[in-house]
């Protein structure tokens, strides 16, 4: 991505960050976006009757046979859909239904559904895998019949929109398996799509890919890597330095995951980064401010050139009202307090290694 001073994000001293949801609470992330449906007025009436037999719990030879509809090489493209979407929608409103349908077989039939042609038979097998996913003892099973590369594949290629956005949640629930699942995930090359859903996607879109990201970088240094290197600090940072996007929080909480490696550090000075942190910490949510705090301190830690350029953004005055202030929490101040101290050390004689954007602003 290009670094040009012209396009990177821009400090608005009025500007007041708040996220749509509540800011006190602990996490920046709530579950990623689930199974939506939409339908024309015409095709309403039976889809409501479908929807409402499928929140009921299905019998085993229902399911039985709808898997064996998906599996069959003589059912038709209608066929298949309407089994597809049977399984998706039991999936979604019947906790027992996931234990029954993953345990029926279906999960190797739907997988397959993601390289079809037919774009709704592709989206009903993503969001059915999504929908199965819920379920903790399903996400091996999914991981195991090698849906991985397929979700990826529809994530980068899928007609749908909401076939790519529910990849992307179904990849952010199967990552959550353990660390080797997230690490298949960044090899499959699930980042720098991630990382494109923050700039193309839909409002959902955008917050699930920063759900996965969040979830796939936290933990493995090679995603955190390998999303540095597909450009998603810039698009992050946007997304930090525009309040109405509503994702200020959960932008800020992924780059603090990726200001934690060397690059990721470059890669937000160079694109800007240090103004955008400066003013979450002057007049963000107390949230924001304790995660715009901590990613300036990981960037000031052992670079002089960068200490000196947070100074000079005018950094200090407000970590000082955030280290004086009643309402902060205590682990807050000190990391305030720290941050303060080191901004005003003098410049150390050995410094490393300088992006030529840092060198150029000296």
């Amino acid at each position: 991505m290009e670094s040009d001073a012209s396009t990177s994000p821009r400090r608005r001293s009025s500007s007041c960050y708040s996220d749509s949801g509540d800011s006190s609470c602990s996490e920046p992330f709530s579950e990623c976006g689930s199974d939506d449906l939409s339908f024309t007025p015409a095709a309403a009436a039976g889809i409501h009757r479908l929807l409402l037999s499928c929140a009921a719990e299905a019998s085993d030879g229902t399911v039985s046979s709808l898997v064996a509809e998906l599996e069959s090489p003589s059912s038709s493209l209608d066929s298949l859909r309407r089994a597809a979407m049977e399984l998706r929608l039991l999936a979604k409103h019947n906790p027992d239904n996931r234990i029954r349908i993953a345990a029926a077989g279906a999960v190797r039939p739907l997988v397959a559904l993601l390289s079809h042609a037919d774009p709704l038979l592709q989206e009903h097998g993503v969001t059915a895998l999504l929908n199965l996913s819920i379920c903790d003892e399903n996400k091996a099973i999914i991981v195991e019949a090698g849906a991985i590369r397929p979700l990826v594949h529809a994530l980068k290629s899928a007609a749908s929109p909401a076939a790519r956005e529910n990849a992307a949640c179904a990849l952010l629930r199967l990552s959550q398996l353990d660390g080797s699942a997230a690490a298949s995930n960044g090899r499959a090359g699930a980042i720098p799509l991630l990382a494109s859903l923050h700039e193309t996607g839909g409002a959902r879109g955008k917050k699930d890919a920063a759900t996965a990201l969040y979830a796939l970088c936290s933990g493995a240094r090679e995603n955190r890597l390998r999303a540095v290197e597909a450009g998603a600090v810039r698009p992050l940072l946007d997304l930090m330095a525009d309040p109405e996007t509503g994702m200020v929080d959960k932008a800020a909480y992924v780059l603090h995951s990726l200001v934690g490696i060397a690059e990721g550090r470059s890669a937000a000075v160079e694109e800007g980064g240090v103004p955008v942190l400066v003013e979450m910490v002057e007049v963000g949510t107390p949230r924001q401010k304790e995660i715009a705090t901590l990613c300036l301190l990981q960037i000031c830690e052992d670079n002089a050139v960068y200490r000196t350029m947070v100074a000079r953004e005018g950094a200090i005055p407000p970590l000082v009202a955030l280290s004086q202030s009643s309402s902060a929490r205590p682990k807050l101040k000190t990391k305030a307090e720290a941050l303060i101290e080191m901004l005003r050390q003098p410049r150390s004689a050995s410094l490393r290694a300088r992006p030529a954007a840092v060198v150029a602003a000296e």
